[in-house]
């Protein structure tokens, strides 16, 4: 079916006088008839009858309007949002982990917006519990872009630095070790200690401050969300190794710089390799790269 034929069928059905429409349209008088002709007899039924000097839409004609003027609509809206889209404007699907919603996410997608005031652009927030979460959800065409921590293992995906994060040592207020200021990590290992489930990217990242050590801390659960942890942390379910987030000082807990192992955690941008991104998306990503703090 001819798209032309359909924007002449709306214009004709509006006007209802053949002159008149094909003067707006642009063409000749017997290019629009031919053109309906052609229209009526690929559906099989009459769209017009004359009525007088004029001609009417028949019953069926007036179905048919309704139908074509909604999906016209619809195909000229997704032609606009593309438009858009290729002059680099339109929607950003932005996944991060919830730690970094309080500080670096606002910080920089405010500052993208404002370098691009001239700009129509959207962005949607995606709050991750885990990087496992939001690297799969960048895989499933979820999200465009991510802030996560690494995964070694996920050659799929191309992950850039773009901020550090300490990790310290939380503890209740009351506990044995609130008297200090900074912390060996082994002198935690007589402690209950609260850890990051296996799905977590920091997990492993702690494992690995203990073997650094050399011993095997006690575990006495296991969380997905470091808020939650210091939660926990904060009403006596023990002591716990997390990022350093400025939440931490509106909470009833003390915070011990670890000195031994030292670390720092890495954040990444997270894209997914070989796949294409919207003009918008690409500006991004570039602008994050940019004005990356690592």
């Amino acid at each position: 079916m001819n798209l032309y034929h359909l924007r002449y069928f709306v214009t004709l059905a509006h006007l209802e006088h053949y002159t008149k429409a094909a003067e707006e349209l642009m063409i000749t008088q017997p290019s629009l008839s031919h053109a309906i002709s052609l229209l009526e007899k690929e559906l099989g039924v009459l769209l017009f009858e004359k009525e007088g000097r004029n001609i009417v839409l028949t019953k069926y004609g007036r179905i048919f309007l309704v139908d074509v003027t909604n999906s016209l609509e619809i195909l000229d809206s997704g032609i606009k949002t593309f438009k858009m889209i290729s002059n680099g404007e339109g929607r950003i699907d932005f996944a991060f982990l919830r730690t970094l919603g309080t500080d670096l996410v606002p910080q920089i997608t405010r500052d993208f917006l404002q370098a691009h005031q001239e700009k129509s652009i959207q962005f949607h927030f995606h709050n991750g519990a885990t990087t496992a979460d939001i690297i799969q959800g960048l895989k499933d065409r979820e999200y465009d872009l991510a802030f996560c921590s690494k995964i070694e293992k996920e050659q799929s995906i191309e992950f850039t630095p773009i901020s550090k994060e300490e990790l310290v040592l939380i503890v209740p207020i009351d506990h044995p070790l609130a008297v200090k200021e900074t912390i060996n990590l082994i002198e935690t290992i007589p402690y209950p200690q609260i850890f990051f489930s296996q799905k977590s990217g920091l997990r492993p990242i702690i494992d690995d401050l203990f073997k650094q050590i050399g011993e095997q801390p006690q575990i006495a659960y296991e969380v997905e969300e470091d808020q939650v942890i210091a939660g926990l942390v904060s009403k006596n379910f023990g002591i716990a190794v997390c990022p350093n987030m400025s939440i931490l000082n509106s909470m009833d807990l003390k915070i011990l710089k670890i000195v031994s192992p030292s670390f720092e955690r890495n954040f990444y941008l997270a894209v997914m390799k070989d796949r294409y991104l919207a003009p918008v998306v690409q500006e991004f990503k570039n602008f994050i790269v940019e004005h990356a703090k690592i």
